[in-house]
């Protein structure tokens, strides 16, 4: 990959050792490697003032000296394996002579960073009259032409979750009323032989509540067992990180609160003696 003086420090890609490509580095002859590239090749030693000789394209026979070390970053695709890479010193013109073209990395702290595409497209030709700035597009947008499918699963799975958490809380909370209206007479019978509503809230819901946690440990299990095959689907997103677990953990469990708070209530106000009078 053909890179000039400052690319790496514009891509916040650090340094192992080594140092940065100087003005007047050639290529062929100057190299930065990566550490995929250094423990491939050199057995993870330090490469830096070693030399190695290309073997396909431009490089070909071509001799290099290692410079600089690198840490990883992908080439290509977010997904893709990290590759062995040797950054050389930017070429403006290739082997016949013609020039070549390139891609200009500016870094900026605004926080629209296409607002500047105005002033570097007229900046770049009167500094450089042989650059003509062809196309611009923010580093996010190259991330999230990437990661289209991820994010489209993340979107339909956050929709379908909430729907399911819905209707499993209306149908909490429909279970919970009903049983709430069945047993209004032994409600009423306890608290007149006085039973504090927090007996009461526990007795109404611990039923419902076992059923949660059975339900959670359940959907856990069925979850972890088919890892392999929803790990793939989702970026850097690990089954064993905690937020992970314990982000539907909890909502089970909030939505299991919410839908039986109506029905502790109701159970809470019957008025025994009323009760047992109609009763």
């Amino acid at each position: 990959m053909n890179v000039s003086p400052g690319w790496l420090d514009t891509m916040k890609i650090a340094f192992v050792s080594g140092r940065d490509f100087l003005p007047t580095d050639l290529s062929p002859g100057a190299a930065i490697v990566n550490e995929t590239f250094a423990r491939q090749f050199f057995a993870l030693e330090n490469p830096v003032g070693k030399w190695f000789e290309g073997t396909s394209g431009w490089m070909r026979d071509q001799k290099f000296q290692i410079v600089g070390l690198v840490h990883d970053a992908r080439y290509r695709y977010l997904r893709q394996t990290v590759l062995p890479v040797a950054y050389t010193p930017f070429r403006r013109t290739d082997a016949r002579g013609t020039m070549q073209g390139g891609t200009l990395v500016v870094r900026t702290s605004a926080a629209n960073p296409i607002a500047l595409a105005a002033p570097l497209r007229s900046e770049i030709p009167r500094a450089h009259p042989e650059f003509r700035v062809t196309n611009m597009r923010t580093q996010q947008e190259l991330i999230d032409s990437q990661t289209v499918r991820e994010r489209l699963l993340a979107m339909l799975a956050r929709f379908f979750g909430f729907v399911a958490l819905l209707l499993a809380g209306v149908g909490l909370y429909g279970v919970l009323d009903y049983s709430v209206v069945q047993r209004r007479r032994e409600i009423g019978i306890r608290m007149a032989l006085g039973a504090q509503p927090r007996d009461l809230a526990i007795r109404v819901t611990a039923g419902v509540f076992s059923m949660v946690f059975l339900g959670a440990l359940t959907g856990l299990g069925l979850g972890l067992a088919s890892v392999r095959y929803i790990e793939p689907l989702l970026y850097q997103v690990r089954s064993t990180e905690l937020p992970v677990l314990a982000v539907p953990a909890l909502a089970l469990l909030g939505a299991a609160v919410l839908a039986a708070g109506p029905a502790v209530i109701h159970a809470v106000e019957i008025d025994p003696a009323t009760l047992l009078r109609t009763e």
